[in-house]
């Protein structure tokens, strides 16, 4: 009897305490980072074990989401075009819209690269030898008077547009940052150091700030945040000293693949992007 009357007793002062004390708020940010290898980061240390992505555990995503006290939830993937937002990747990988719900608080994408065909295009803008001795990369995508990249990413705009609205649907309360590419090469490049002919290296670069604001424009018209990462990146792009570089060139200096951030360009570009979160006014 008194056993009985002692469980009796805890279970109802458990219960007392239930009701008296509210559960405790879990005030952390479920953060899902979206997007491409500019987001993914290939070849910085150290890569995820599903190698599929080539995705670092310091890239910004992860430097962000330590600035912020975030939980996060990357699923940004090397190689990735928009579609791979909706489908299978690879025929494997989930889509990465699968990673969003009502409880996520924010959510960052870089995404378009791939879509235009830009590393390619750099890459057909490599000349080992100086000017006349080879093909002009602008001249090539300009012919006839029509720029190809650029045509292909007003072309390409309106994607980005959807793709905010299913986000916003799919996450109807999180915060959305949508972040810019680099600056990859100073005006007139620096050939030899970058084997890219100087109107070329203007022409490449043109594109990839014509890319950037396709994705501010579309950005600013669903009231997500812009990171503008060109500009955090100005004078840290392939032409500079390898130990200022937040960008590697053809040949990488560090630990990164060609043509994409490196560990100080990631945690610069994390740093931005976790401030425009706190101070979004700033940017």
């Amino acid at each position: 009897m008194l056993v009985r009357r002692l469980s009796l007793a805890l279970a109802v002062t458990a219960a007392t305490l239930a009701v008296g004390m509210p559960a405790v708020a879990d005030d952390t940010i479920d953060y899902v980072a979206l997007g491409d290898s500019a987001a993914a980061g290939p070849l910085i240390p150290n890569q995820d074990i599903n190698l599929a992505c080539l995705r670092s555990d310091n890239n910004y995503p992860a430097v962000a989401a330590k600035a912020l006290g975030a939980r996060l939830t990357d699923v940004s993937c090397s190689g990735a075009k928009i579609t791979d937002f909706t489908g299978r990747q690879f025929g494997f990988v989930p889509p990465q819209y699968d990673a969003l719900n009502s409880g996520t608080d924010l959510v960052t994408l870089t995404i378009g690269g791939n879509d235009i065909g830009l590393v390619q295009a750099a890459l057909g803008c490599v000349n080992l030898f100086p000017e006349p001795f080879g093909i002009s990369c602008a001249d090539r995508l300009n012919s006839g008077g029509k720029d190809s990249l650029g045509t292909a990413i007003a072309a390409w705009a309106p994607q980005i547009g959807q793709a905010l609205d299913a986000i916003r649907a799919k996450a109807p309360k999180a915060k959305i940052v949508v972040a810019g590419y680099g600056t990859y090469v100073q005006r007139n490049g620096c050939y030899p150091l970058q084997p890219i002919w100087a109107r070329d290296a203007n022409y490449i670069q043109a594109s990839v700030d014509k890319l950037s604001a396709a994705l501010r424009d579309q950005a600013a018209s669903r009231g997500a945040t812009f990171v503008d990462l060109a500009a955090v990146s100005v004078g840290h792009d392939t032409c500079a000293a390898p130990w200022e570089r937040y960008l590697e060139g053809l040949i990488p200096t560090s630990l990164a693949a060609p043509l994409h951030p490196n560990a100080k360009g990631m945690a610069a570009f994390g740093a931005a992007i976790a401030s425009a979160v706190k101070n979004p006014a700033i940017h």
